[in-house]
């Protein structure tokens, strides 16, 4: 275990911000990462995973602890269903491509999303008519107060839409080390209905989809609709859809009939962000080397050499142009550091 002094954490960001970290190491044990919090030597510390759901304005001035736990395993299987364990420092797609080489159903919705698997249940990804809680079955976090590690159970984290206890009370005391799945081994809930899924598959040929073929689907899907974050930096969704009240709703249909949305609840509709930021103007728009991508409104783009405050200030004024508007407040998907 090295640490290191001025890193420049462009590489390990997907927005590809050059900002530098005063102090950077990267940390494969769970024993290391209780010795970095034991230790007085850097009293300000700052995780850092697969850096996919980040925007970094400003040089980190503190000790940059790199999670790269890696490995996955299974730690149970039965006629029909297995738990999987991946630790936290895994790459997210290839963690669903493991599972699908091994015929192991749940999570082939959520392909292509950036990231790693031990971020994915803070914010409780999802993607066409799936989200991790669907799948979750436990986590194991370190506790950075008594440095020992907890095991949280899916009711435990209270999932909800991009949020669970991670993003609540228990930010900042918690880093999830690990996460365990339950997935299917047959007979597996193909969820083909959301989105452009169905049509894709479609255009395939498909005509009795398989779990790996959803996947290919949802793979081209997301290929066609969000830049690569290698070729372009982005950190993919960077609102997330706004949940109304049903008669805020109905108000808003009076001016904009055509206002696409889903049923939440008898009482609530989710609107796409990325339509109301379409409507309102910002899409494929570009402010010099930065801007909002041209096939999805939803993803503000780094073109190469924005700054994070140039981005932070673009979604500042797309949230309120779509205020002004709509009458509709859009948050953040993204952490802001």
């Amino acid at each position: 275990m090295q640490i290191q002094q001025n890193i420049s954490l462009k590489p390990y960001n997907t927005f590809g911000i050059d900002v530098k970290a005063n102090h950077f190491v990267s940390v494969t044990s769970i024993e290391d990462l209780k010795a970095i919090f034991s230790s007085e030597d850097f009293p300000q510390k700052f995780i850092l995973g697969g850096g996919s759901n980040m925007l970094l304005t400003k040089d980190i001035d503190a000790l940059v602890i790199h999670l790269n736990l890696k490995g996955k395993e299974v730690l149970r299987k039965t006629d029909s269903e297995v738990l999987v364990e991946s630790q936290a420092g895994e790459n997210w797609h290839e963690f669903v491509l493991w599972t699908l080489e091994k015929d192991f159903g749940g999570v082939e919705n959520l392909s292509l999303i950036p990231g790693n698997v031990g971020t994915s249940p803070i914010q409780n990804i999802g993607a066409y008519g799936v989200e991790l809680k669907d799948t979750f079955h436990s986590c194991n976090a370190l506790n950075l107060e008594t440095l020992e590690v907890e095991t949280f159970t899916n009711s435990e984290c209270e999932f909800d839409y991009r949020n669970s206890i991670f993003k609540q009370q228990g930010k900042g005391k918690y880093i999830i080390v690990s996460v365990v799945f339950k997935l299917t081994t047959k007979n597996h809930i193909l969820y083909t209905n959301y989105g452009a899924i169905t049509s894709e598959l479609e255009h395939m040929n498909v005509k009795q989809p398989t779990i790996q073929g959803i996947s290919k689907a949802v793979i081209s899907i997301r290929e066609s609709k969000l830049p690569n974050p290698k070729e372009i930096g982005n950190s993919g969704s960077f609102f997330k859809n706004p949940v109304i009240p049903k008669h805020d709703f109905l108000k808003l249909q009076e001016n904009f009939p055509e206002a696409p949305n889903y049923v939440v609840s008898e009482t609530e509709i989710k609107v796409p962000a990325g339509w109301l930021i379409e409507q309102a103007g910002f899409k494929g728009k570009t402010f010099g080397n930065y801007g909002v991508h041209k096939k999805q409104a939803l993803v503000l783009v780094n073109y190469g050499g924005a700054k994070g405050s140039d981005i932070l200030a673009l979604s500042k004024l797309i949230q309120d142009t779509v205020l002004r508007i709509f009458d509709i407040t859009i948050e953040t998907e993204v952490n802001i550091v």
